[in-house]
């Protein structure tokens, strides 16, 4: 078989790919108890809300959720490991299934991939999410001392380590690291999954995903989407864009600013507009496809799904809004390391 990156490259040269879209959204329309969480697990702490773990406890839920958004279009499906770190499932008392839950999460998802491969022989690729944890390397979270880190960058270079073997090991295709809020911390989850990768012996590619936390374009640690490419773009990342934070039309400068600078495949999904005054979304799936449509006008993608508030139907009509359109123009790499301000200086003669 052709490698992932070679295929999804080539296939990405030819038109616009779908991802999926919001797992959350997905799984609490199961309106699921604690004892469905829990399972036959003996964990001390209430897991009602620990959606990763639904891969060991529920994973008819989890492979539902697949098989929808791949019958729905999407070419690409992510791992339901958004939270799949130690630190994460510390808030759960599940540190010590950290491993399982990922190689679960890698295989399930796998495993639905080659159920609609069966279908029509079209190879569907995985891609093994790695969320933001609730630690940050940037800033501090005591107001009263800027210096002080809950965490050190060695300590969280191994936290996602761990996720990445496990994930590789479960046999993904590519390990994304989305939703980005510090730039710091996606060059050290970054890292990590280089050593994995090289550790495992295969070629497995990085996608990354930031997230904007404010309406000038910057994420948390007060870098623009400009910026974090310049950052982020010596590890030669298979795919870069953004998610989350806001609805298609209020992405839109930004993913604008990011496709002008990125030699590199741009990927975005969006929420589904802001939520309401309940925190549900309430954009229906035809408003955020004909969104998106104004982004296919201008050349932004090459990549497209949803996140937050998105449903398989969201995401069958983004598949069919973009089945005729023409990919984004990759800029060579020459051109964008003059746009990113980056050339070498040279004196004057």
């Amino acid at each position: 078989m052709i490698d992932a990156r070679s295929e999804f490259t080539a296939r990405a040269a030819k038109r616009i790919l779908v991802f999926d879209g919001g797992y959350g959204t997905a799984i609490q329309n199961y309106k699921l108890s604690e004892e469905d969480y829990r399972g036959d697990l003996d964990l001390k702490l209430d897991q009602k809300g620990n959606n990763d773990l639904l891969s060991i406890t529920r994973p008819d839920v989890i492979s539902a959720i697949h098989d929808a958004y791949l019958d729905a279009g999407a070419d690409m499906i992510e791992t339901n490991t958004f939270s799949g770190t130690k630190i994460s499932m510390a808030d759960y008392g599940c540190e010590h299934l950290v491993r399982d839950l990922n190689v679960v999460s890698a295989e399930l998802a796998r495993a639905s991939c080659e159920r609609a491969e069966a279908k029509d022989g079209k190879r569907r690729f995985v891609a093994g999410s790695i969320g933001p944890t609730n630690k940050t390397l940037s800033l501090s979270p005591d107001v009263n001392d800027p210096g002080f880190r809950e965490i050190d960058y060695d300590y969280l270079l191994g936290v996602y380590r761990e996720q990445c073997d496990a994930l590789i090991e479960g046999g993904v295709d590519f390990l994304l690291i989305e939703t980005i809020f510090d730039t710091l911390n996606a060059k050290c989850a970054a890292m990590a999954a280089q050593q994995s990768a090289e550790a495992s012996g295969r070629d497995v590619p990085l996608m990354i995903s930031m997230t904007i936390t404010d309406m000038a374009g910057r994420n948390l640690s007060g870098h623009t989407v400009e910026a974090f490419w310049a950052a982020i773009r010596h590890v030669k990342p298979l795919t870069i864009g953004l998610n989350c934070s806001f609805g298609a039309d209020l992405l839109r400068p930004h993913l604008a600013a990011l496709s002008k600078q990125a030699d590199a495949l741009v990927m975005a999904y969006p929420n589904a507009g802001l939520p309401n005054d309940l925190g549900e979304y309430d954009e229906m799936p035809e408003q955020t496809a004909g969104l998106i449509e104004q982004w296919l006008d201008d050349g932004l993608i090459n990549i497209v799904g949803g996140c937050c508030g998105t449903t398989p139907d969201h995401i069958e009509e983004i598949a069919k809004t973009v089945s005729d359109r023409a990919p984004r123009d990759i800029p060579d790499a020459q051109t964008t390391t003059r746009l990113a301000g980056l050339e070498p200086f040279v004196m004057a003669a």
